[in-house]
């Protein structure tokens, strides 16, 4: 299998598409499942005859399980190769997707969502620690771009096929379908992505484990981890509840219309790399306030009953997160100046633990008062991270060398 330096070119004029294929698939795949469930929220609600708390777990149980096994995934790629794990990871995914479809109850496609997380790190995770491994002699941030392109359209898609889909075929239908998608990306990833070259095994794990003990006494990294808990929060708040409110009058908005409305997602090809060259020049903790700013503007605009106004909401709700997400995650290789590896996968965790907040606790405010009382709760932790960056983190940091991209090192999940 050709290597990816033997494939790294201009200068030679050799061949670089492929291995950046298998790049930009491995993180398409990512996202694919993660969030499938969202735009399905109200049917499920008439099908399973449950509450919003109780069909919202469809999207928390899978946040969680990601954060949980996070660290264990990073860990187990230090010992066996980074594209062992990742290749055996999206083929495992295929498993419980095509078993989700086969559930009888809520709590089976519960269950089913919750195996479904745990293999997502291995690949998301394991991409990032190989990208930066495998590109470092150069050609890293266009390979990060291809992975962050993936990003933004498997967590499109898997929103936008499984609402379409929901409406014709059933419920049913999208697992089954994502489930083929997984399985031809496996293959095509295991066809592309060239073997590592750069990888060095861990064999103390000790020393990971005395990493985690230092971070956790970080308080930069500890407030970075908090703004990155309260950053996905927003996010899969805002849009696990919003579900909610546009099936209902005045807009009466089915699966395939939800589905649709994730088009904004699409923003995050552009808003990363702007919020990468922003942080450059302006620095992490004013690039955060502005994300915040402009999510907190789209959320309360969100607050309309005008459809079209709704959907520029959401594009600029999503737009600000993107950017708190680019300042959020690549603040962790400014925080600290070793074990990168386990502060990364650290921040993976309470992101996602924050995931898993945003799609649950907000169920107890949608019976108090619907959207509104969940858009202020939201707007509140946005504004308790700005809060928390303001105390702890830098005005200004020099975060990179000229001509290298900030977001190079950034865990950029854009989901």
């Amino acid at each position: 299998m050709e290597s990816v330096d033997s494939a790294r070119t201009p200068a030679g004029g050799r061949r670089l598409d492929a291995p950046l294929v298998g790049v930009m698939l491995a993180g398409f795949c990512t996202f694919l499942d993660l969030y499938m469930t969202q735009p399905l929220l109200p049917a499920f609600r008439h099908i399973f005859h449950a509450g919003e708390g109780a069909v919202s777990l469809t999207v928390s149980a899978a946040t969680l399980t990601v954060a949980l096994s996070a660290p264990f995934a990073g860990m187990l790629s230090d010992r066996i190769g980074r594209k062992k794990v990742i290749v055996t990871s999206v083929f495992l995914l295929v498993i419980p997707t095509i078993l989700a479809a086969t559930s009888p109850s809520l709590n089976a496609l519960v269950f089913w969502r919750l195996v479904q997380g745990v293999f997502l790190p291995g690949i998301f995770c394991v991409s990032m620690a190989y990208v930066n491994e495998e590109y470092q002699a150069g050609g890293a941030g266009k390979a990060m771009a291809f992975y962050i392109t993936g990003n933004v359209l498997g967590g499109f898609m898997g929103r936008f096929i499984s609402g379409l889909l929901a409406d014709h075929f059933g419920w049913r239908s999208p697992f089954l379908v994502l489930a083929l998608v997984n399985l031809a990306g496996a293959i095509a990833i295991w066809r592309l992505l060239p073997g590592s070259r750069n990888f060095v095994a861990v064999d103390d794990w000790r020393d990971a484990v005395r990493s985690v003990r230092d971070h956790m006494t970080n308080g930069k990294l500890v407030a970075t981890y908090a703004v990155g808990f309260s950053v996905l929060f927003a996010q899969v708040a805002t849009f696990t509840y919003i579900s909610f409110y546009l099936a209902e009058p005045p807009f009466n908005l089915g699966t395939s219309a939800l589905g649709i409305l994730f088009f904004v997602y699409l923003l995050g090809v552009a808003i990363t790399p702007m919020s990468g060259r922003a942080i450059d020049r302006f620095g992490h903790r004013n690039v955060l306030i502005a994300g915040v700013a402009t999510s907190c503007i789209g959320v309360l605009m969100a607050l309309s009953h005008v459809l079209g106004l709704e959907i520029v909401a959401l594009a600029i709700a999503a737009s600000g997160v993107f950017v708190s997400q680019v300042a959020g995650s690549s603040h962790v290789g400014v925080s600290t100046d070793h074990g990168r590896s386990a502060a990364s996968g650290l921040y993976v965790m309470w992101y996602y633990l924050g995931g898993t907040a945003g799609a649950a606790v907000p169920a107890a405010l949608w019976a108090i008062g619907g959207w509104p009382a969940c858009a202020a709760l939201i707007v509140g932790v946005q504004v308790a991270a700005v809060a928390i960056a303001l105390v702890f983190w830098a005005p200004r940091v020099a975060v990179v060398k000229r001509g290298v991209p900030a977001q190079t090192d950034a865990l950029l999940e854009l989901d």
